[in-house]
């Protein structure tokens, strides 16, 4: 288990940030933007885990989850970012604790409602290490309905009351179900936001498997095909709640009534009342505006061209839905951009799918057969530059619905320190997970956008995965980092504040250690070196060496010797002294376990370099060294196709040994597209004699011959 830490405030430079397309509200732009030197970047938490999602609580705390079932809370008056939950959680592939979300009412007394969207384990098969040449764990690709059933589970909203900077587990509210096919890849998260009435608002992928339609449109009808490669029974299916945003008005015992404007009326015959947009592939982010507009982020295909007897190359969306409607997938991109009827039994091609009139004959459809036409996404666009939206650039497809700014007048007059000045108000904001900014869109008379702004494009992000205005006008930033499906080096909790031309910078600290992990008595030898101020102010240092609140050391690197087990996390509080707005302080940590040595894990195989195709049987085999007792049936592998810096993990298999066969990603150029077949194992050691356990991992990527 991980210990309270405290917080790493530090100012970043770097790449480009930006900001996103607007809505109803048409946006008046001043002249030109505040300089990027008015902002700074400032770190919360450093060591966030697998971050998936932020929430902002009304009093400036943060919370943020990762994938494995963690619920972590950063304090911003004693900078600690404390555990307030771990879930157990179902993660097979992409599955796990998504998102968070805090009541509109929280006020921390009689209202102290936090939703959660996460995978329960339910009694889903998972890999069994005594068999090594098998992966219980994963769905069969063909077969009967009753191969597929014991892979059928859910994704579960519920509601849990904050007590404290403890999320209270036992007082769970379980709100709503959406059905989910387990033991195969892909889109399964979902995000949750409210509008001014209270409204709940759920988006929801499709959950269907992307890797054997060539990038195209999954909608593969066999008899004896797992029904995850259909995204007909999801998307396009008026009866399933999958590929889709629901609203829903919450009720105080935590049952839930349907508000007016749906997309179905309650009781139509097979609809789910709860849809308000359906046709939607991967809507990972979705937030709402002051004015009750929608935005939603659609993530895209993986086709690379246009097909003449297939469709489409794949399409990042964004659109503001101000009412309910069918976006298409998987029939069409847009009203003009018909995906082709394809039959995978004989792999011959039909006709355009008629976008005005969209139809679902599929078996695997539960709901209506004719369904609403086609909506026009506001923005869309591929890998190429866009003709219409050249300044969204080329590369991935990561499209990021965000919050758009609204803007307090009070600001201007020191309400707080770190708002965000009035140029920005009413500008929702854009992000691509894929391509590393932020936009800003402006809006005309007509809701159309007229141009597209950079925001601090000095200031860097790394795989921003949410934002969130806070309370206090700042912007905070969750990146995930650049890599697969772990904590990765670049990933953090941070807050972008406005300090204006000329204000005082928050310190940077930095806090190393040459050791953090060993036997009792364990000397460590602690360091400053890094540690900034940007307007060169004098320093002051204060480490506490057991987060007890009382300074141990005003040394910039001390050395401290512990001779007790557990967890320790040492903290470096620095403040600037010197220069007209002294005072500024910021805090940074190291995390020390005495009492026990972090396991080693190494592949055998495979190794760097071996040769390798997609399609093949790799067999794995890991090695792990510890001071305790090594129990195989506590090794994960999980294998993850790898596109870029990013991938989707496929299967996860557990003991020292094993095998798995690798996905043949369909729709990407292997020569290209830098596509690897990464292996990543770890080995979490039991602890003990009070001291907690500690995790070990390794990585192999393998790339095909080119």
């Amino acid at each position: 288990m991980r210990i309270p830490r405290m917080v790493a405030l530090a100012a970043a430079a770097g790449t480009a940030l930006a900001l996103a397309p607007a809505t109803a509200a048409v946006s008046a732009a001043p002249s030109s933007p505040p300089p990027d030197s008015a902002f700074q970047k400032v770190t919360l938490n450093d060591t966030p885990g697998e971050p998936i999602d932020l929430a902002v609580v009304p009093d400036g705390r943060v919370l943020h989850t990762t994938r494995a079932g963690e619920l972590w809370l950063h304090d911003p008056k004693t900078r600690l970012n404390t555990l307030a939950a771990k879930l157990d959680v179902y993660t097979h592939d992409e599955e796990g604790l998504q998102s968070v979300a805090v009541d509109p009412g929280f006020n921390g007394r009689t209202n102290r409602w936090v939703y959660l969207y996460y995978a329960p384990p339910m009694n889903t098969p998972a890999d069994d290490p005594a068999t090594p040449d098998v992966n219980e764990g994963d769905a069969p690709t063909t077969g009967t309905p009753a191969d597929f059933e014991p892979f059928e589970g859910v994704q579960r909203l519920s509601r849990f009351q904050l007590v404290g900077n403890k999320l209270d587990l036992s007082s769970e509210q379980q709100i709503l179900e959406v059905e989910e096919d387990r033991g195969i890849c892909c889109h399964v998260g979902g995000d949750i936001v409210f509008d001014g009435k209270g409204n709940l608002y759920l988006s929801t992928g499709d959950d269907t498997n992307p890797f054997e339609s060539d990038g195209y449109s999954p909608i593969d009808e066999r008899a004896d095909r797992n029904p995850a490669f259909d995204a007909q029974r999801t998307s396009a299916n008026t009866n399933d709640l999958r590929g889709k945003v629901l609203r829903i008005q919450v009720q105080r015992d935590g049952s839930y009534t349907i508000p007016e404007g749906n997309l179905f009326e309650p009781g139509t015959p097979k609809t789910r009342p709860e849809i308000y947009l359906m046709g939607l592939r991967n809507p990972f982010r979705i937030e709402v505006n002051k004015n009750g507009d929608l935005y939603v982020g659609d993530y895209s295909p993986d086709a690379s061209s246009a097909d003449p007897q297939r469709g489409p190359a794949g399409h990042g969306r964004w659109f503001v839905a101000r009412d309910a409607g069918n976006y298409g997938w998987p029939y069409c991109v847009s009203p003009d951009l018909p995906y082709i009827d394809y039959d995978f039994a004989t792999q011959q091609s039909g006709e355009p799918f008629d976008c005005a009139n969209p139809v679902n004959t599929s078996p695997n459809n539960t709901g209506l057969t004719e369904l609403p036409p086609v909506e026009q996404p506001d923005v869309s666009y591929s890998y190429g530059q866009s003709a219409q939206f050249p300044e969204l650039g080329t590369g991935g497809i990561g499209p990021m619905a965000g919050p758009a700014y609204d803007y307090d007048r009070r600001d201007q007059y020191g309400r707080t320190p770190v708002a965000w000045p009035k140029h920005y108000d009413g500008m929702p904001l854009f992000y691509e997970w894929t391509r590393d900014y932020i936009k800003g869109f402006r809006l005309d008379e007509s809701g159309q956008v007229s141009s597209i702004e950079d925001i601090v494009p000095s200031i860097p992000v790394s795989g921003p995965i949410d934002m969130e205005f806070g309370p206090d006008g700042a912007l905070y930033v969750l990146e995930y980092g650049k890599g697969y499906f772990a904590e990765l080096p670049e990933a953090q909790l941070a807050r972008i504040d406005y300090i204006g031309q000329g204000g005082n910078h928050t310190p940077a600290p930095k806090a190393s250690a040459d050791v953090d992990n060993g036997q009792t008595p364990l000397t460590v030898n602690f360091s400053s070196e890094g540690t900034e101020d940007a307007d060169g102010d004098r320093l002051r240092y204060a480490w506490d060496f057991d987060s007890d609140g009382r300074v141990d050391s005003r040394q910039p690197n001390p050395t401290h010797t512990y001779t007790e087990n557990g967890a320790y996390t040492a903290t470096l509080k620095v403040t600037d002294v010197g220069g007209m707005h002294r005072g500024r302080s910021a805090s940074a940590e190291v995390d020390i376990v005495v009492g026990n040595n972090r396991p080693v894990v190494e592949f055998v195989t495979p190794v760097e370099g071996q040769a390798f195709e997609f399609g093949d049987v790799v067999q794995y085999e890991v090695s792990v060294t510890d001071d305790q007792p090594v129990d195989c049936s506590r090794v994960e592998v999980t294998y993850i196709v790898g596109h870029d810096d990013h991938g989707h993990p496929q299967s996860t298999a557990f003991g020292c040994s094993g095998s798995f066969v690798t996905t043949v990603p369909g729709g990407h150029d292997p020569d290209n597209d830098q596509m690897a077949g990464v292996f990543h194992a770890s080995y979490t050691d039991p602890g003990g004699d009070g001291a907690p356990s500690l995790t070990g991992d390794a990585e192999v990527a393998l790339y095909p011959a080119q």
